[in-house]
């Protein structure tokens, strides 16, 4: 078991439980000693010495004993490896139709054009969590379906993604993807955008090759709304006016459709009825919010190795996000002249990420995107409730509880 602490701005300590981690062995050097911040779940003063509970990530206790000033902390694991907080119970479930998709992507990304392969394996086996690709399996199992075409479909899904992030990180000009240098940096914008046009095309022929005009319509359509979601998004760029209601459309159509759609094929392969299906959409859909609010937080409060990119780059870009949104409608007239200085006109110096950070904090915004991620992810699981409960739908749940407690 490991406990770890990162101060990432000046007066904040934050504990964190790294389920990666659970049986590396460290010494109390490696505890924080400090005085506590953040969460408090208890706290019983005995003399001069203090006991406080504190809930991680769903996953362990973290308790403190605090005497004369000093503390030490001590995380208590209550879950197992395969419990909330973690995608390992899917991908058991999903590992031998996933090794198929994984086949599937590789023979598909083959041409004789020899760049269309380099800078699609990329970003293909840069990792990433496949989780939309998962999904689809997932909600196929729960349904029934005993077919082939998932398969198929569970690699189009990973196709489309992979395509708008070759397209998205043109558009933001991002140097990072998945820790590494993004495909534009090493083959350039066309190359990239091309690339992704041509597995974008690849997607569509396997889902012809399915034979579900249903699910074609579902993952086509989706496609398109994705496309408009990603308009939407640069029109509200730099945009400070931008209210909730708009920026919760923006990212339903370019970050929840896809895991709509994936979730929605499922039991539409399998025949199911239309309620079973629209559960499966709305899992999806509200699964997908969750995961961009969370997205929104990591980018001022995450780290650069575990995101993969560089912490800030939606304030460098001028990304009008969540908590932007909250931060601004909340502050003091000279703090929404900051922001627009920072986000409208491009103005960005140094201290002025760690300035949007205090302003964040200091109105909660970070807190209240996390909380607004958990309420759709109750709405997640909500949506499952049409099931019987077994492996899969408990499987399920706990990749809501990994959308909204991940740091990555």
């Amino acid at each position: 078991m490991r406990v770890e602490h990162q101060v990432g701005y000046p007066g904040l300590a934050e504990q964190r439980f790294d389920i990666g981690d659970q049986h590396e062995i460290v010494g109390a050097y490696e505890f924080f000693h400090g005085g506590i911040v953040g969460h408090k779940a208890g706290t019983r003063n005995v003399g001069d010495a203090r006991q406080q509970g504190s809930c991680l990530d769903g996953a362990a206790f973290l308790w403190f004993a605090i005497i004369g000033g000093q503390g030490l902390g001590v995380v208590v694991a209550f879950e197992d490896k395969a419990g909330a907080g973690t995608i390992e119970r899917i991908v058991a479930l999903t590992e031998p139709d996933m090794a198929r998709v994984n086949a599937t992507i590789l023979s598909r990304t083959g041409s004789e054009v020899t760049m269309i392969p380099e800078v699609a394996n990329h970003l293909i086996a840069s990792g990433g969590k496949r989780l939309r690709p998962m999904l689809t399996l997932a909600t196929a199992q729960l349904a029934g379906y005993e077919g082939e075409g998932h398969v198929k479909l569970a690699a189009s899904v990973e196709f489309m993604h992979t395509a708008t992030l070759l397209h998205d990180d043109v558009v933001d000009e991002s140097d990072m993807r998945r820790g590494k240098p993004a495909a534009r940096m090493l083959w350039g914008n066309e190359a990239s955008v091309l690339v992704g046009d041509f597995l974008l095309g690849q997607a569509f022929k396997m889902m012809v090759e399915v034979g579900s005009l249903r699910a074609l319509d579902i993952l086509s359509s989706a496609a398109a709304v994705i496309a408009e979601g990603e308009v939407a998004q640069l029109a509200a760029a730099k945009n400070t006016a931008t209210t909730e209601d708009e920026y919760l459309a923006v990212i339903r159509g370019k970050t929840a459709e896809l895991f709509a759609a994936a979730c929605e094929v499922g039991p539409v392969l399998a025949g199911r009825p239309r309620s079973e299906e629209a559960a499966c959409r709305s899992f999806g859909m509200n699964l997908g919010i969750a995961f961009q609010l969370v997205d929104d937080v990591l980018d001022y409060g995450g780290s650069d190795a575990r995101l993969g990119k560089n912490v800030g780059d939606d304030f460098r870009e001028g990304k009008i996000t969540l908590p932007v949104v909250l931060a601004f409608r909340r502050g003091s007239e000279a703090e929404r002249a900051f922001w627009r200085r920072t986000l409208e006109e491009g103005t960005v110096g140094d201290g002025d990420l760690e300035e949007a950070i205090a302003h964040m904090r200091r109105h909660k915004a970070l807190e209240d995107t996390i909380e607004r991620a958990r309420h759709y992810g109750a709405m997640a699981n909500d949506a499952l409730a049409l099931f019987g409960d077994g492996p899969m739908k408990r499987a399920l749940v706990d990749v809501v509880e990994f959308c909204v407690t991940r740091t990555h």
